[in-house]
């Protein structure tokens, strides 16, 4: 068998999100479709982790194994001719046995993209969450800081409808840009809780919007009990941006 590390971007909009789910098409399940019509083997493609229904990602990993070696580059060639376009390969390579998409990588990296403008350009409203009203970058910046180290993040985390060890992640950063009408909330870490970058950016556009102020984040943190002060942001803002082996 040789093991495979796939990097991939695609377009969430249409898809019910990463994991294979019955009765919806997903991405995991397109590329597996992909890769058995390409190589006649049903290989399991294991990602570094699910996003949700409408999240983009611009480089994802995942790992498969196949019995018949082939090429890395044409694996690449051969998967992006077979997959629709909203997916691609973007980078193919051969990875010892050892490696796994999910319990090798050492961080993630999220970008949430917010368009804040009265108009919205109509090619970007798939890939930027409207907000309308004037976000004060500053504050916005000011209600990140404190979410930066490591932390009980329950207060900042939905329910998975499964068990979770620990609540406690390491944040190593949450910044706040801004360039023209776009304000983007870059969130990197060794790994995230469900909906935990949606959380960050869902609370930081509240500040932003003067709703909450941005001296209350140590004790929403530090509450330990998610509240509706913490809303979770809309999908579609959001990219699975890297992941760090």
């Amino acid at each position: 068998m040789q093991r495979y590390k796939i990097t991939i971007a695609y377009d969430g909009t249409r898809y019910a999100g990463w994991q294979v789910q019955p009765n919806a098409v997903t991405v995991q399940e397109t590329l597996e479709t992909a890769l058995r019509d390409l190589t006649g083997e049903a290989a399991r493609v294991h990602g570094s982790g699910r996003t949700d229904q409408g999240v983009h990602a611009r480089g994802q990993a995942a790992h498969f194994d196949l019995e018949n070696k082939t090429a890395a580059a044409g694996l690449r060639r051969g998967l992006n001719a077979l997959l629709p376009g909203d997916i691609r390969i973007r980078k193919a390579e051969t990875v010892p046995p050892s490696f796994h998409a999910r319990r090798s990588a050492r961080g993630k990296e999220y970008r949430y993209f917010i368009w804040n403008a009265e108009i919205v350009p109509p090619f970007l409203r798939l890939y930027r969450l409207h907000v309308r009203k004037k976000l004060d970058v500053s504050a916005m910046r000011a209600a990140a800081r404190p979410l930066v180290g490591r932390h009980d993040f329950r207060s900042f985390a939905a329910n998975p409808n499964r068990a979770v060890a620990t609540h406690v992640r390491r944040v190593s950063r949450l910044e706040v840009r801004k360039r023209g009408a776009e304000i983007v909330v870059i969130a990197a870490g060794e790994g995230f809780l469900y909906r935990m970058v949606r959380s960050f950016a869902g609370w930081l556009i509240r500040v932003g919007e003067g709703a909450v102020a941005s001296s209350e984040a140590a004790g929403v943190l530090a509450a330990g009990v998610r509240t509706a002060r913490v809303p979770t942001a809309p999908a579609q803002g959001l990219f699975l941006w890297r992941v760090e082996y």
